[in-house]
């Protein structure tokens, strides 16, 4: 199929919980060991189903999120991840019309509708007979531009319940395309804020997409699948090398380096109460917590050294600390003249050489506190880093390795606060504002943005916020060249930020 426009189908369902990742995952992995070429996408900003995703496609999963990318880009988007591909298989979130609240956006059936995509409900069919035609129905009848194809049927309990459920569907007029019956040992361990991810569950992980794939093909018709997905709509494909182009070319997206030279942002990060230009800083410099400030400077001279002509570093947390990515920020990064080198802070010692700059996203690094407290040399590294006037860019997981300390653990000190698991679930897309210029945005931008977690980070006062939107007070730090927050954003969303970043290192 070289050359013929990929195919899109979405896999949604009424609410979550209702299998909608056992569904998507085990049909990515079971078309995919046929033969099929599979592009495994996921709607809305989650970051570990993609990564089952990536382990049953075979291909890096990526997300498709109109607030964070913005909707001109979604159907491009899907056409970056899809190439090379026979079919996109998109997982939806939540329920089929569930998105930003209060108005939807970003919701699976807004998606779904703006690729032309056919919609694969799953159902939880435990406890329901003929109901599910009126469910059917409704989901059906609720919003035109959203075409349901089919649907599957999951945790049938009988082959008579099974017989029932299809002349429900018949009444609906939806073909059923499958019926898994119950399978508890399927279940993918959870915590506090979803499954565990792929990459800290290993062998166990792939041995769960195996279950899935086995599942799915056993019971599910996969040709009729198949048949139902639809082209994704024609037009070009995102570029990152044109997105960071255009974003040079905008205006307000000077780098970041023009606002004061790197011995100015040095002497302010060693200078409490010292501000420089719009980064407004003030409070303790990095280290001040005694745990790794003194000696080796000399090291964060010889990280930022490179000779002329060459890329600049920028270093990635990864691993499974740090494993929540999306893949279009490397390509972004690369596109912007970045030489990007993935580096895992539970087992790597330093930082690579020549590193110009560091990335921290999101993960879980409340649930590997001791090995990253222990590793002491990776956190010096990180702390002289940002002290020698290094952009860092470090988002939720990222900003709790910066501060004093996690959960009583030691962390990198770059800032002066310590993190805290909490028992509250702070959940929600942001319409945000920069309060503070940084290394990645302009005071005065905005960017949709994302927050996700269940900890704290005390005291607030002490750096000028990187955030700030309507009905929420301030949030996160901007000290010199670092820019730590809760919110995550989608760099293909806020692409000048990223070429403002790499133009800072």
């Amino acid at each position: 199929m070289s050359g013929v426009t990929p195919r899109a189908v979405v896999i949604a369902a009424p609410s979550s919980g209702s299998g909608k990742t056992t569904v998507a995952t085990g049909l990515m992995a079971a078309l995919q060991r046929r033969g099929t070429r599979v592009a495994p996408f996921k709607v809305g900003p989650d970051y570990i189903d993609p990564g089952y995703h990536a382990l049953a496609a075979r291909r890096p999963g990526r997300n498709l999120d109109v607030v964070l990318q913005g909707p001109q880009r979604l159907a491009p988007l899907a056409r970056h991840g899809a190439a090379g591909s026979d079919i996109a298989v998109i997982e939806g979130v939540m329920g089929l019309f569930d998105g930003r609240i209060p108005d939807g956006a970003g919701s699976t059936a807004s998606v779904a509708a703006a690729l032309g995509a056919p919609v694969v409900l799953v159902v939880d069919v435990r406890g329901q007979s003929r109901s599910l035609a009126a469910l059917l129905h409704g989901f059906r009848s609720f919003d035109p531009s959203v075409r349901i194809g089919g649907v599957i049927l999951n945790r049938v309990g009988s082959a008579r319940h099974e017989e029932v459920l299809r002349a429900a569907a018949d009444e609906a007029g939806l073909p059923v395309l499958g019926a898994l019956p119950r399978r508890a040992e399927l279940a993918v361990p959870s915590r506090h804020l979803g499954l565990v991810t792929a990459a800290e569950h290993g062998a166990a992980a792939t041995a769960a997409v195996d279950a899935m794939a086995e599942l799915v093909a056993a019971h599910v018709d996969l040709d009729a699948v198949v048949a139902l997905a639809d082209p994704l709509p024609p037009g070009p494909a995102w570029d990152p090398g044109a997105e960071i182009a255009a974003a040079r070319d905008g205006a307000g997206l000077a780098p970041a380096a023009a606002e004061g030279d790197l011995g100015a942002a040095r002497d302010t990060l060693g200078a409490p109460g010292a501000s420089k230009g719009s980064h407004a800083v003030s409070g303790p410099a990095p280290g001040a917590s005694g745990q790794v400030s003194g000696a080796g400077a000399g090291r964060g001279e010889q990280l930022r050294a490179a000779r002329p002509g060459q890329r600049p570093v920028v270093a990635l947390a990864g691993g499974p600390a740090f494993g929540f990515g999306y893949a279009e920020h490397a390509e972004l990064l690369a596109a912007a003249g970045a030489e990007v080198v993935t580096v895992d802070p539970l087992r790597d010692p330093a930082l690579p050489d020549r590193t110009a700059a560091l990335v921290l996203p999101g993960g879980f690094p409340e649930e590997h506190v001791g090995a990253l407290g222990e590793n002491a040399s990776l956190r010096a590294d990180v702390a002289r880093l940002a002290r020698s006037g290094a952009p860092v860019h470090a988002e939720c997981g990222g900003l709790l390795y910066l501060c004093r300390e996690l959960d009583g653990a030691p962390m990198c000190g770059v800032l002066d606060a310590t993190a805290a698991m909490s028992s509250s679930l702070t959940l929600g897309y942001r319409d945000a504002v920069a309060v503070s210029g940084s290394v990645l945005f302009p005071a005065g931008s905005r960017a949709g943005a994302h927050e996700f977690h269940r900890c704290t980070v005390t005291p607030r006062a002490g750096a000028a916020p990187a955030w700030a939107w309507r009905d929420g007070e301030p949030e996160g730090f901007v000290e010199a060249r670092v820019h730590a927050s809760f919110l995550h954003t989608h760099p293909a969303g806020v692409p000048g930020a990223v070429a403002r970043f790499v133009a800072a290192a």
